[in-house]
């Protein structure tokens, strides 16, 4: 199942390919996230042995949805506590401590920044 995430004026756009069509599949407010086009299918699983920083894009029923750079990685959900569990358009550190997840306020924020 192909799913990818569409950012455009201030929403947050989840779609599936059914029958070679993207269909909606969710609709919500896009938070902190840059607009574009997130390929969520061709997430790959996130090193635990290091921390990953980066905006959540997805969060469904089995995968944390995280960008890392220019790529987009997964955690499982199930590592997360109910409580710690990141949500959507947030910027989050997340770094695993005996095999759980564990979600922080990133300390810097993704962007161009000021030249000066």
């Amino acid at each position: 199942m192909k799913q990818r995430l569409l950012v455009m004026n201030g929403q947050r756009i989840v779609q599936q390919e059914i029958d070679s069509n993207w269909a909606n599949t969710k609709v919500d407010k896009a938070g902190d996230l840059r607009p574009g086009i997130y390929s969520l299918h061709t997430a790959k699983p996130a090193d635990k042995t290091k921390e990953t920083i980066g905006a959540i894009l997805h969060v469904d029923k089995d995968y944390v949805y995280q960008e890392e750079g220019r790529s987009i990685v997964t955690h499982d959900v199930k590592a997360f506590d109910t409580v710690n569990r990141p949500l959507p358009g947030t910027m989050k550190a997340i770094k695993y401590d005996q095999g759980k997840a564990v979600a922080q306020p990133a300390s810097h924020q993704q962007g161009r920044g000021l030249k000066r």
